[in-house]
């Protein structure tokens, strides 16, 4: 196992936020209420919403068309590639929308799955187009946005103009007297009554509403940004059925190079150790046969020898045979199989396991291992006087949980397939998740959940 504990290993943190920039040691000087109307983010969610009415005109009207023609024509051969055709520039039109999201609102959406057709040809094409998921979230995208896109826009607009516009109204004022004839920005006006706003207390009061107006716009943009985000997300982006089969094709090829590395581990420890033991073992039983008649003593010498061969070899094989799936885990749970790793531990360890049944033997097995490999980077690396190992079960997730008061530092850095990045991994392969926990300067609490299979 690499090295992982006291020398700036990263914690575990798969997340990455664009929309936020700058570094963490700085405290902005002004509050965020304040910052928001200068800030980058809010003049690129601004623009977002901006560009939303014209796009979404665009989407919504070739959508409309494509549809009715394609539905017009379907009496004849041509309106089923004409709706083909029509599905197929909303797919293209999602794309630009993703890319818009990402340049603007820092949303990171990947690519729905592309298109498999059955068969060559135009027409396999076609049946692809028509029956993929995606094709017709990617229209429903196209009629839905038009609508929010229009309000969004209406809002946005009015809010940062009249902000604008009532914040500044001290500086043109004047505008009114001299060019249009009456003395400032008509509150109110009948044909016996006018109220104009122009006395200083008036202007005043005027400006602080803008400035009302002004600070709240960004925030009342970025609710109306995070619609667009949930219809990007939602309708343009991979199914929860895509994702998932992904996940599962990652998953699956974890566990088989897992596999893979721990055959290849049995093959090595089986060749430069019980073997070589057991061909040094045939050679001296040779040697000593040879010696029986002409030297018994030395023959006896040998014999005791490879006694003391033999005996080293079978302890090894019953490692690595603990090492496979341990006959205690079998036998007895998890209980007396985490309790007898706890005492080959370098510290003491007290275990605590409240299980009311056992899980699936795949569950143990994992379960034992990940706690086996914990302590042991626990005896190698953590410089700790104790540790705990906890295990109970919440709800359908068993959890595990290793404390150790040791120096700490400890994470499951990129570095993967060793260490906790590859027991993350490991674990992350049957939707598992492991969480560590090690400031400098230690306690390390590294938490393990696995799915309850009973």
């Amino acid at each position: 196992m690499a090295t992982e504990y006291g020398h700036g290993y990263g914690h575990r943190n798969g997340t990455s936020d664009r929309g936020t920039r700058g570094t963490a040691g700085r405290r902005p000087r002004l509050p965020a209420g304040l910052r928001a109307p200068f800030e980058g983010r809010t003049w690129r969610e601004l623009a977002y919403v901006l560009l939303s009415l014209p796009i979404s005109v665009l989407m919504f009207t070739y959508a409309v068309t494509m549809v009715a023609l394609g539905a017009g024509l379907l009496v004849t051969f041509l309106g089923i590639p004409v709706l083909a055709a029509g599905l197929a520039g909303c797919r293209g039109l999602g794309a630009l929308e993703r890319a818009r999201a990402r340049g603007l609102l820092g949303l990171d959406v990947a690519a729905p799955e592309p298109l498999r057709p059955r068969e060559s040809g135009l027409m396999g094409w076609v049946g692809a187009v028509l029956k993929s998921g995606t094709s017709w979230r990617h229209l429903l995208y196209s009629v839905l946005h038009f609508p929010w896109a229009v309000f969004s826009f209406v809002v946005a607009v009015n809010f940062w103009a009249y902000g604008w516009a009532l914040l500044t109204y001290p500086v043109w004022y004047w505008v009114f007297p001299m060019y249009g004839g009456q003395d400032g920005l008509q509150l109110y006006g009948d044909e016996t009554h006018q109220i104009y706003l122009d006395n200083p207390f008036e202007i005043t009061v005027t400006a602080l509403v803008g400035l009302l107006f002004t600070l709240a716009t960004p925030w009342i943009v970025r609710a109306l940004t995070l619609v667009d985000r949930l219809l990007v997300h939602g309708l343009l982006g991979p199914s929860r059925l895509a994702t998932r089969v992904v996940e599962l094709e990652s998953d699956r090829g974890v566990v088989v190079d897992t596999a893979a590395a721990d055959l290849r581990r049995i093959e090595r420890d089986l060749h430069d150790g019980a073997q070589a033991r057991l061909v040094a073992l045939a050679m001296d039983l040779g040697l000593a046969k040879e010696k029986l008649a002409e030297d018994p003593r030395a023959a006896a010498r040998m014999v005791d020898e490879a006694h003391g061969e033999v005996k080293t070899a079978l302890q090894e094989l019953r490692d690595l045979a603990r090492g496979i799936h341990p006959a205690v885990l079998t036998d007895r749970g998890l209980d007396a199989a985490l309790s007898s790793v706890a005492s080959r531990c370098a510290v003491p360890v007290q275990v605590d396991v409240d299980l009311a049944s056992r899980p699936a033997p795949a569950t143990e097995g994992i379960a034992y291992f990940t706690v086996s490999e914990l302590l042991q980077n626990i005896s190698k690396h953590a410089r700790a006087t104790s540790a705990t190992v906890d295990v109970w079960r919440s709800e359908d997730r068993l959890m595990l949980q290793v404390t150790d008061n040791g120096v700490g530092g400890a994470g499951a850095g990129a570095g993967g397939g060793s260490g906790l990045a590859g027991l993350a991994e490991r674990l992350d392969a049957v939707d598992g998740i492991l969480v560590v926990d090690s400031p400098v300067g230690g306690p390390t609490r590294v938490t393990a959940e696995l799915p309850w299979r009973g």
